[in-house]
């Protein structure tokens, strides 16, 4: 009969699989591959031995090689079929490697031992609901935030710094001066955002998807550059057997400016998803996006965007391209074709403390010479964030945050920079 060590042995590991650890730090995965590289140098001469198959089952689900651990485990339940603890561990070693319908069936061979204590049988029964729920597809799951933040901007409507500037088709009558609404202006301003999101799965691998998002920011002063929007994403996703994602979503997003409707968008996201060692996932997408100007039709336009993505536990790289059209002849000199790419990292450097930065950079050019300007346009754009991240409660965050905007462009219209500070709180459930 196994004993109570191996048995508390069984439910620490159990409670791991249920609650889906994340993977080792570097030294303890270090110290988890030496230990199992001096048992595996001994296991010609001592395989067969029960006691030295789990010690090397365990070493090897602990270093991450699981098929390892599933042959030396399996030979231990060969010599003793009734050894609970050895079939917990296989259980974590299916699961670990994937294998939830295998998993599922060894904690459930676990449970129906009736030398296991009471406490013991309930803990491995829950472990099987979970894993039926996953066999299930994941059940249902809800999340979202609130945040809010007060701060300092430079120039709340990404104009020029200049006064005044001559237009090549009016040159003879020199230069004109800039109105307000056309020149830089800075301001004080809150922010308001939230979102919510949730997931069902209709099968073990489809999943139906939706989230919204609301963001409100009032400028203290300057109330015709408050901006507003309201998005809403809905979608299906497909997971295959290597764990690769296929989804295809559709998106509105309503915006306003000055409390007046601007613009609204909608347009459809497909995207692939390839699962890679280490946490990281590889990502392509296309997306098809319609844009209605509220009060200038001639910039009515069809977006159409490629993308590809690189996403880790503490950064993601991403890569875009693609082309904007208007919709209508007279308004072609707003068509353009860009590209861009960005990267984000977050960094934690305290147990409670996270840095956060990213950069951006877009160019874009232009069809057809702006009429006034007489000249097509030209832009390039550079964004750099940083910020640091406190946890000041589990799901409560304060988080001061400085940003840089540079945009330069052939036309002194469009040339501008800009910089903002500021601090806030989030909320996450």
């Amino acid at each position: 009969m196994a004993t109570k060590h191996l048995f508390l042995q069984a439910i620490a590991c159990a409670m791991a699989v249920a609650a889906a650890l994340p993977a080792p730090a570097f030294g303890q995965a270090n110290e988890a591959e030496t230990r199992y590289k001096a048992l595996a140098e001994q296991e010609r001469a001592k395989a067969g031995d029960p006691a030295f198959d789990y010690a090397l089952g365990l070493a090897a689900s602990d270093a991450g090689h699981y098929g390892e651990a599933i042959v030396a485990l399996q030979r231990v339940l060969a010599r003793q079929p009734d050894n609970a603890p050895a079939r917990a561990e296989l259980a974590r070693a299916y699961a670990l490697a994937g294998d939830i319908d295998t998993a599922r069936a060894q904690f459930a061979t676990v449970v129906d031992d009736p030398t296991i204590p009471d406490p013991v049988r309930q803990r491995f029964t829950g472990f099987v609901r979970q894993f039926d729920k996953q066999i299930k597809g994941g059940g249902s799951d809800l999340s979202g935030f609130a945040e809010s933040s007060f701060g300092h901007d430079s120039n709340i409507n990404s104009a020029t710094q200049l006064t005044s500037i001559t237009i090549p088709l009016f040159a003879a009558l020199g230069p004109g001066t800039l109105g307000n609404n056309a020149r830089a202006q800075k301001d004080e301003f809150y922010d308001l955002s939230g979102g919510i999101s949730a997931v069902s799965a209709v099968s073990r691998t489809n999943r139906v998807f939706g989230s919204l998002l609301a963001n409100f920011r009032d400028n203290l002063d300057s109330a015709a550059f408050d901006q507003a929007s309201l998005t809403g994403t809905a979608g299906f996703a497909h997971t295959f057997a290597n764990r690769d994602v296929a989804s295809l979503s559709g998106q509105v997003q309503k915006y306003w400016l000055g409390h007046t409707g601007f613009r609204t968008a909608y347009g459809a996201i497909g995207q692939y998803t390839h699962m890679l060692s280490g946490g990281k996932a590889l990502s392509a997408s296309v997306q098809y996006t319609r844009f209605d100007y509220d009060r200038d039709p001639l910039r009515d336009a069809d977006r159409f965007a490629v993308g590809l993505g690189l996403a880790a536990r503490q950064f993601s790289i991403n890569l875009i391209g693609g082309h904007e059209e208007t919709r209508k002849q007279a308004g072609d000199a707003e068509s353009n074709t860009f590209a861009g790419a960005s990267a984000g990292a977050e960094i934690q450097i305290a147990p409670k403390v996270a840095v956060v930065g990213g950069i951006a950079f877009d160019l874009r050019r232009y069809d057809r010479a702006d009429l006034l300007f007489m000249r097509k346009r030209h832009d390039e754009r550079v964004d750099l964030t940083a910020a640091v991240k406190i946890a000041v409660l589990p799901r409560l965050f304060l988080q001061p945050k400085a940003t840089w905007s540079r945009n330069w462009s052939n036309i002194a219209l469009y040339d501008h920079e800009r910089w903002t500070v500021q601090a806030g709180a989030r909320f996450e459930f």
